[in-house]
């Protein structure tokens, strides 16, 4: 029986120690992956900030600037490239809605973003756009890769419609978490005219017969968590400004639009960080926790395989498969 036992554990422990690496790395690459149906809302404030009074066409300070971040998938947009493309896809329908304190718009940037929904690759395809421009983009968005690594990203701007490196700058602890923190630097650069103008009857098309154009700078900074790639946090120092503003009868030739450092608000940092806490669990599960312990009980079910073997196998002990000893003749009986 002990043999037969034995036999048994060490069945079990070849089948353990086989499903630590495969889950790692067979099932996690197939089965982390971004849901097509996801929808997020963020609100980020600049307060103080310098704001644009296209009243009298002067920068003014004000309290506060909001911005709203969404991002929506498309389920059906998703599968649609899907079936072309042979892999798993999320689009996501972003839109960037600055208001003014007096809760005006003051510019809205949609854009469509689609990406490979386990690498979080950027997929090209028909619809890929920023503002209603067709881009092509390079690098990530929004989100970084599960296990995210101590390294450097292409990171695109929407702005700009370019991508650009963002500079892993160390590991930090934010709310409980370890995260890794990112910063970009995105110089002054020239930059489109919002479709959608804070004027009604002002188009970009009029403003670009002006020769006035549009100039952006920023500082990007996020705070990763490394296991899901989710950013807990985010922030931007952010400046835009009109250059060759007198053709448009302004007061000065270079004239701010909106300069302020935005931050993320409080309640939407503190639902993220739960957020994210909750699902690195089912990261962990699959890249640490299952697979490490598949590979320590594969080690004792075969360490206890091995003892019942030698158990079995210890002089004295008779072997399941020995030959009976011969019986003796019975002594002849005396006459």
């Amino acid at each position: 029986m002990r043999r037969r036992a034995s036999l048994v554990l060490l069945a079990f422990a070849v089948f353990f120690a086989a499903m630590s690496p495969l889950l790692r790395w067979y099932a996690f690459p197939r089965l982390a992956k971004i849901p097509p149906n996801q929808y997020q809302e963020t609100v980020l404030e600049a307060k103080p900030a310098t704001l644009l009074d296209y009243s009298t066409l002067t920068a003014k300070k004000v309290d506060k600037i909001t911005i709203v971040q969404t991002l929506k998938g498309d389920v059906e947009a998703s599968e649609k490239i899907e079936r072309s493309a042979g892999r798993d896809v999320v689009v996501w329908d972003a839109l960037s809605y600055v208001q003014g304190p007096d809760g005006k718009m003051v510019s809205k940037i949609p854009e469509r973003y689609i990406f490979d929904a386990h690498s979080q690759a950027p997929v090209h395809a028909t619809g890929e756009m920023v503002d209603g421009d067709r881009v092509s983009r390079e690098g990530i968005e929004y989100k970084w890769p599960f296990l995210t690594e101590k390294r450097d990203y292409e990171y695109f701007d929407a702005q700009t419609r370019t991508s650009s490196p963002i500079h892993y700058k160390g590991t930090q602890t934010f709310r409980g978490l370890k995260v890794y923190y990112f910063e970009q630097t995105v110089p002054w650069t020239k930059v489109p005219m919002p479709k959608t103008m804070p004027i009604k009857g002002i188009t970009p098309a009029q403003i670009a017969k002006t020769g006035m154009t549009r100039w952006y700078t920023t500082k990007r900074m996020f705070w990763v968590d490394p296991v899901t790639g989710a950013p807990v946090n985010g922030e931007e120092i952010h400046k835009e400004e009109m250059r060759n503003a007198k053709a448009m009868g302004m007061p000065k030739d270079t004239v701010t639009v909106f300069a302020g450092h935005v931050k993320m608000r409080e309640d939407y940092i503190a639902s993220i960080v739960d957020q994210v806490k909750s699902q690195r669990v089912l990261v962990l599960l699959l890249t640490s926790y299952l697979p490490w312990g598949f590979l320590f009980l594969g080690a004792a079910l075969l360490a206890l395989s091995l003892w019942l073997e030698a158990r079995s196998r210890r002089p004295g002990t008779p072997s399941p498969h020995a030959a009976p000893e011969p019986v003796p003749d019975p002594e002849p009986t005396p006459a």
